[in-house]
């Protein structure tokens, strides 16, 4: 019987890739993996492994990117890669609180995915 074992790898589509290349690499302090496939930018992640790549359906026919998803991301130090964001003019959704995965905040990437940045364990 075939069986359902989860999220092993996430790909946000994108609208201008060196935009979003810029926040994730400048912003987050992700680093590119050495090897991604054409129309995608793969990062060294640990866990699950992350990317951004280029839309396979029209994002302009959608009217707000990524709506209803919840994508939390692992960091360490998460007060202060808040206040490092917030000083960079990123947009913060949610101020960092305490909550079931411990210290969290919400932010928005350039194409308005709302992340929430945890701090990991």
């Amino acid at each position: 019987m075939a069986k359902v074992l989860g999220p092993d790898f996430i790909a946000l589509q994108v609208s201008d890739m060196a935009a979003s290349q810029r926040f994730y690499v400048e912003q987050l302090g992700l680093e590119p993996a050495d090897r991604s496939p054409p129309g995608a930018v793969v990062f060294k992640t640990t866990g699950i492994p992350f990317a951004i790549r280029e839309p396979m359906v029209p994002l302009a026919a959608a009217n707000k990117l990524g709506w209803g998803v919840s994508l939390w991301i692992g960091v360490q130090g998460a007060d202060d890669l808040h206040r490092t964001l917030a000083d960079a003019g990123v947009t913060i959704v949610l101020p960092p609180a305490d909550g079931p995965f411990g210290r969290f905040f919400a932010l928005q990437d350039p194409d308005g995915y709302t992340l929430t940045l945890h701090e990991a364990a």
